[in-house]
């Protein structure tokens, strides 16, 4: 059940589309990026440690990939996760500034910390 819902967390977070009006020219690569992460959270909280359900997740509402990390972290897993969305807010933020060099570089330290 929660491996379900992990899932379809990160599906929704991948399928959210992004206004032209505030799409930077690194939107693109922040978008595959964000699907990476995604799925490296959803397969850390599928293979990882558990821990009982949130009150949240009892009143059906839907994981974040952020709660997600948050939850990992807490159960000792999610440390790399927090990070890399870290660094995604930090390229998104940059992209919508129009700091092309700034979004490049927040990127460049999430593939570096890929390998």
């Amino acid at each position: 059940m929660i491996l379900r819902l992990l899932t379809l967390a990160a599906l929704a977070a991948t399928m959210v589309p992004v206004s032209p009006a505030i799409a930077g020219p690194c939107a693109p690569m922040i978008d595959r990026a964000q699907a990476q992460v995604d799925a490296r959270i959803d397969a850390m909280a599928g293979s990882g440690a558990s821990a009982p359900e949130s009150t949240g997740a009892l009143q059906h509402h839907q994981p974040t990939p952020g709660s997600i990390a948050n939850a990992e972290r807490r159960a000792g897993d999610g440390s790399r996760a927090q990070a890399a969305l870290a660094l995604l807010a930090q390229a998104r933020k940059a992209d919508e500034a129009g700091d092309t060099a700034g979004c490049t570089r927040a990127l460049e330290e999430l593939r570096a910390m890929a390998r």
